[in-house]
């Protein structure tokens, strides 16, 4: 128990701490006041000192950033990382990827990504080995001997063999197989030599044979036991193709309602075995669309980085940071006059119309600068002589040769000779490019004294008219490549309706284009064969079947810059495809040195 005496102490030291506690908050009250308060003032008198100093500390630290960065630069560069997906979008639909049927835009690019072939071209146009170490022709040019690298494997991890090689040209030959190659093949022997090499004995010379060798490889171990009748409907071709190239198959999605609304998304990945080294991009994927609005629309909404064969760039597409490559084709697009029949039949009216042009101001008003064509061999091409090129632009020669062959002019200012008219239908292809070009030819020839109706079918019709042949004249783009070669366009043969391809589109017939035709491609070495096609530029010149126009050009965007991918020129915009192992769309930082 607590006395008395212990309680009053106990009062007495709280009463003694609640003074000092007041006496405490007394005095840091009164030095607030006079030691803060009091000289808040005098903050104001110093306060471009103090803000000098503020200035003075953020510019040292901006310049610090800014050595730092500019030292960065300096000592480090950007350089190509591995990594990515990379999405490309391309116009149509996909049906096969094997290369004994793979054509167009996206079954033949599918084709060239998962398939090798014994040569290729590289980005200058040129013939380069890709599963082929070396080939040689021997002195008479009709045996070709190919030797096969033995580091190449497909995807399955099986080795490729010179039997799956001879296997797939086998399988070309048979009819029953129906590839489009067949014409080609038709009555080439081909044998395995020994474990490396293969050999090709062809029926006669041919210059260009190998050229022929850039198709794609199939495997034999998987496709040996199915037959040439079957081979075009196997599942191997669009449910699990093996190839040996840069890319593996990895799966096929279908979505849409309609046909016309159906589009496929082909995911493949590395092959990380590939022979020229596993690819810097992660995986490939294409995307297929029917219409060119709805590609552009799934760029801007980010669902493609690239997109494959646009007539232009739309002004709706943001530039910021877009690549754009334009590649010239080693093709023509040119007016092919229908020389059996009609109209056009007559020399005298195909010289005229061809004099009547100028083509330069025509190629001047299109979007994309393209290369002009003047003759049927494309400039720089074996062959080409500047001296034997198209009649040149000369209005009043072309009504004076109209004038001396009977034609007069007309009330409606139109040439008339007897009762006939100086009148023709064009057809062309239904895109803003060929509406352009068409439109300045219709104005040239007007003024000449021609009319020319345009008619410009959709892609389907337009390509059933031409192998139809059923036209008057058609523009069209032919694909020419890099041998000079174009026997197949301008010999009486192709424009027989027992021709494979029948691709005499202008049904031009000549015995002297004939025989130079014949002679060009049947001579090895190229002063003889620049020699032999002499006759036909002549010919072609003064009989006029075609006016020929400008190269086709080959349009790649895509939302960044494609590491290594640089094609100078393209005989088939697949071709683009020749180096894609080395494509790369990440980059890192490395020292300089």
């Amino acid at each position: 128990m607590i006395d008395r005496k212990t309680k009053l102490r106990f009062r007495r030291n709280v009463r003694k701490g609640k003074r000092q506690v007041e006496g405490i908050g007394i005095q840091a009250e009164d030095h607030l006041e006079r030691l803060f308060i009091r000289r808040l003032h005098r903050l104001i008198t110093v306060r471009r000192f103090v803000l000098s100093w503020l200035l003075l500390v953020v510019f040292l630290f901006g310049a610090s950033v800014f050595q730092l960065r500019a030292l960065s630069d300096h000592y480090l560069r950007s350089a190509p990382a591995e990594g990515g997906v990379f999405t490309e979008g391309v116009i149509g639909s996909f049906t096969n990827a094997n290369p004994l049927y793979a054509t167009g835009g996206v079954d033949g690019g599918v084709s060239r990504l998962l398939f090798s072939s014994l040569l290729k071209y590289d980005k200058e146009g040129e013939l380069t080995n890709d599963l082929a170490t070396s080939w040689k022709a021997d002195e008479n040019g009709e045996v070709y001997t190919v030797t096969l690298r033995q580091d190449a494997q497909w995807h399955d991890g099986n080795p490729v063999t010179v039997e799956d090689v001879v296997f797939t040209y086998k399988m070309i030959q048979d009819p029953n197989t129906q590839s489009p190659l067949f014409p080609g093949w038709r009555d080439v022997k081909i044998e395995a030599v020994n474990d490396e090499q293969i050999k090709f004995t062809l029926p006669n010379v041919f210059a260009a044979f190998p050229h022929s060798l850039t198709n794609g490889i199939i495997p034999e171990h998987i496709l040996g036991e199915v037959s040439a009748d079957q081979m075009r409907s196997d599942q191997f071709n669009t449910v699990r193709p093996v190839g040996s190239g840069p890319f593996e198959w990895e799966a096929v999605e279908v979505s849409g309602d309609n046909p016309e609304e159906r589009q496929e998304q082909i995911s493949l990945t590395r092959n990380e075995a590939y022979y020229d080294g596993a690819p810097k991009l992660r995986r490939f994927v294409v995307k297929t669309f029917r219409e060119e609005s709805v590609m552009l629309e799934s760029y801007q909404d980010r669902e493609i980085m690239a997109m494959s064969g646009l007539s232009n760039i739309p002004d709706t597409i943001e530039s910021d940071g877009l690549s754009r490559y334009s590649v010239p084709q080693t093709g023509a697009v040119m007016v092919f006059f229908k020389t059996s029949e009609g109209v056009l039949q007559n020399k005298a009216v195909r010289q005229a119309l061809t004099h009547a042009v100028d083509v330069n101001d025509v190629i001047e008003q299109l979007l994309e600068p393209v290369i002009r064509v003047d003759s049927p061999l494309l400039r720089g091409q074996l062959g080409y002589d500047e001296e034997l090129t198209q009649r040149e632009y000369d209005l009043k020669k072309a009504r004076k040769i109209l004038s001396e062959n009977g034609w007069e002019k007309g009330e409606d200012g139109i040439m008339i000779k007897g009762e006939r008219r100086l009148e023709f239908n064009l057809k062309a292809p239904s895109s803003s490019e060929f509406t352009i070009v068409s439109g300045k030819l219709q104005e040239y020839w007007r003024e000449l004294g021609a009319e020319v109706t345009v008619d410009q079918p959709d892609d389907p019709e337009l390509q059933s008219i031409v192998s139809l042949h059923q036209y008057e004249a058609v523009m069209y783009s032919v694909s020419i490549g890099k041998d000079p070669d174009v026997f197949a366009f301008w010999h009486s043969s192709q424009a027989d309706v027992r021709a494979e391809n029948r691709l005499n589109l202008s049904e031009y017939q000549s015995t002297e284009a004939d025989q130079s035709l014949e002679g060009g491609r049947t001579r090895v070495n190229p002063k003889l064969r620049a020699v032999k096609y002499q006759p036909f530029l002549q010919a072609w010149r003064n009989d006029a079947p075609a006016l020929a126009l400008y190269q086709p050009q080959y349009l790649y965007v895509a939302r960044e810059a494609i590491g290594s991918f640089d094609p100078q020129v393209l005989h088939d915009p697949n071709d683009r495809y020749g180096n894609v192992h080395d494509w790369t769309i990440k980059t890192r930082k490395i020292h300089k040195n």
